[in-house]
């Protein structure tokens, strides 16, 4: 009696495990017809149906049922005998009318980084010759570098404007920043133009660059370039005391990458 008892208690209380839910097939076609109109960005000149399943890892006769139903709703030209799948007016237009803020998408990935750093983190632009700030987080320490948002600074001798600098070619430097010797503004400021571009070339390299007291005594940065969607040049920078600086070199320029790559993923997918 006491083992029925109990028996049946257990039938009526358990609680039968839940079925994983699979992937909905309209959550399926979404994702695969997304991944089919990433393929065809940046492709001008159109992509073949075959080359479009290679890319996506879906086969050909999916891909062919795909761009159907998107050139219906010319999101996509299909392919002709005398062409290649190319994004169409419908998504051409949407993208055209889009107002993306990158700057205020960006403001949360920057309000950690000065949260997890202590330090203040600005955001750059460059305009001609100089670099100016759009916006900032303040540092949580008891010592700060602010700067005005809406201030401009030279590019040459700035963390900031070294880092966006790189991402152009010499030749595009130097017509830029003009064949005359550089303001100097610092005794550790890079006055020549040679001695910058092989500066340059490090950055590159590196993926950061750092300015050692080069616009202002006293302070240092490190800051490191990142793109917009739309072609807009940014850089992101940390400008620290250069007496923590120095202890904290390592420390600020792992955070930074580690900031836009978080960035980048989120943008590309």
């Amino acid at each position: 009696m006491w083992y029925s008892c109990v028996f049946s208690f257990d039938i009526e209380n358990v609680v039968a495990p839940k079925k994983i839910a699979a992937p909905r097939k309209g959550i399926q076609v979404i994702a695969r017809a997304a991944s089919v109109l990433r393929t065809l960005e940046n492709e001008s000149d159109g992509l073949s149906l075959g080359q479009i399943a290679k890319a996506t890892d879906l086969s050909r006769s999916t891909v062919q049922r795909i761009v159907d139903a998107l050139a219906e709703e010319h999101f996509v030209i299909g392919a002709t005998p005398t062409s290649r799948v190319k994004l169409g007016p419908a998504i051409l237009r949407m993208a055209s009318n889009s107002s993306f803020n990158f700057v205020e998408f960006i403001r949360p990935y920057i309000a950690k980084l000065a949260k997890d750093t202590g330090e203040t983190v600005d955001v750059s632009e460059m305009q001609k010759k100089r670099t100016v700030f759009v916006d900032q987080v303040v540092g949580s320490g008891r010592l700060n570098i602010v700067s005005p948002v809406g201030e401009a600074f030279p590019l040459h001798c700035l963390a900031s404007g070294k880092a966006m600098l790189a991402t152009l070619s010499d030749a595009d430097v130097r017509k830029r920043l003009g064949p005359k010797e550089l303001e100097r503004h610092t005794t550790a400021t890079k006055a020549d133009l040679n001695a910058l571009l092989k500066e340059l070339a490090a950055v590159r390299k590196l993926g950061v660059a750092f300015d050692y007291e080069e616009h202002l005594e006293g302070v240092s940065a490190v800051g490191t370039a990142i793109q917009e969607p739309g072609g807009t040049l940014y850089a992101i920078s940390i400008p620290v005391p250069t007496v923590r600086f120095k202890r904290s070199k390592l420390d600020l320029q792992k955070a930074l990458l580690q900031c836009r790559a978080d960035i980048v993923e989120e943008i590309e997918n």
